[in-house]
């Protein structure tokens, strides 16, 4: 039987969204893994801490971090006490994690697709978070509605990357080994008309969008650098100065029945 245009478009997606992932584990994996280490800076404290205050997480929340890689915030968040779950594409990046801590902390682990996570995982969060893995995901409508199904209702999401309106950041493609446009592109979408739109059409509401930080890593990492960078936010300078965002909604409640 010949094959609709409908299916092919569905095949045609699915081959796109497959190469994207294999392109993405081997880029993560190879060409950016000395940058996602997991380790202790001031700069990714600070996103920590502006995730953990968008998201009010707290002790009793069962929380899915979507992308974590080798741990960098998922390490930090179970030294916190957060009950925190780890889900990647990659199984040589969660091998990672295990053997920096994650096995001794327990973290529950589950490779999979943030397109197409385990029909287990469905329903089951208080938050889902993901530092920095929107950008890397070739259908962020489909991504954004997949990460809602895992979400209790009254559930947030979560989503921390970079500010696409910063020039900066494209400047960091040119200039830090390893990464191409290819592999973060997706930064150009990092916008709230986009991110906003997707949200909506996975039935998320409580929209809300906050920026912080201005200055790079390796200045924010020394003491000077850390104070010179909440100076700056006292400053009313335009958003597009701002480094980093976050983006948050909420599943609806589930409505009571009489």
């Amino acid at each position: 039987m010949p094959v609709s245009t409908s299916d092919g478009l569905v095949q045609n997606r699915r081959t796109q969204i497959e190469a994207n992932n294999r392109f993405q584990i081997d880029y993560c994996e190879h060409a950016i893994s000395r940058t996602i280490l997991p380790r202790k800076s001031r700069h990714l404290t600070r996103q920590l801490d502006e995730m953990m205050h968008v998201a009010s997480i707290s002790r009793a929340d069962r929380v899915l971090e979507v992308g974590c890689g080798m741990g960098r915030f998922t390490l930090m968040l179970a030294e916190r006490g957060v009950r925190v779950e780890g889900l990647d594409l990659s199984p040589g990046l969660l091998d990672r994690l295990r053997a920096h801590g994650g096995s001794q902390a327990g973290i529950p682990l589950h490779c999979a697709d943030a397109l197409e996570p385990p029909p287990a995982l469905h329903d089951s969060y208080d938050v889902v978070l993901g530092f920095f893995v929107l950008h890397h995901l070739r259908d962020m409508n489909g991504a954004i509605e997949a990460m809602s199904r895992m979400l209790k209702p009254g559930g947030r999401l979560v989503l921390l990357d970079a500010n696409g309106w910063n020039p900066l950041f494209y400047l960091q493609l040119l200039m830090m080994p390893g990464m191409t446009w290819q592999g973060d592109k997706g930064m150009a979408q990092m916008r709230p008309a986009v991110v906003f739109d997707a949200m909506r059409k996975a039935g998320l509401g409580r929209l809300a969008l906050s920026r912080f930080g201005f200055l790079p890593a390796f200045v924010v990492d020394r003491p000077w650098g850390a104070r010179l960078d909440l100076a700056m936010e006292r400053l009313a300078l335009p958003d597009v100065c701002h480094a980093f965002q976050v983006f948050s909604a909420q599943r609806p409640s589930a409505i009571s029945r009489v």
